[in-house]
């Protein structure tokens, strides 16, 4: 495959994410949204590093490291939003804002 393949699938993950992020008033989809964009943008990185540098293993280093944080991230997410709903049963992302510590 050739690059422009890749960055066009990239383009459209984090196109849809961000359709997704900004039309759904759930929060598991708005995370989810999120979720898609930064797939798009680990696959950019991704094919820019193999096909711009594929002899050096920084890029492969680089992807893992931004897929493990992504991975911490949502699940520390899903605990907030989980955590949230069981307090409050609130779950959607106009109820949340009435929120106050």
């Amino acid at each position: 495959m050739i690059l422009e393949a890749f960055l066009l699938v990239a383009a459209a993950l984090f196109c849809i994410g961000l359709f997704g992020a900004l039309t759904q008033q759930s929060v598991v989809m708005l995370m989810m949204g999120l979720e898609l964009m930064i797939n798009g943008i680990i696959l950019a990185a991704a094919a820019f590093w193999y096909f711009l540098a594929s002899a050096a293993s920084d890029g492969q280093v680089i992807v893992v490291a931004v897929v493990t944080a992504m991975a911490i991230e949502m699940a520390m997410g899903f605990a907030v939003v989980t955590a949230i709903y069981r307090a409050q049963r609130i779950d959607m992302t106009d109820s949340a804002t009435e929120l106050e510590g």
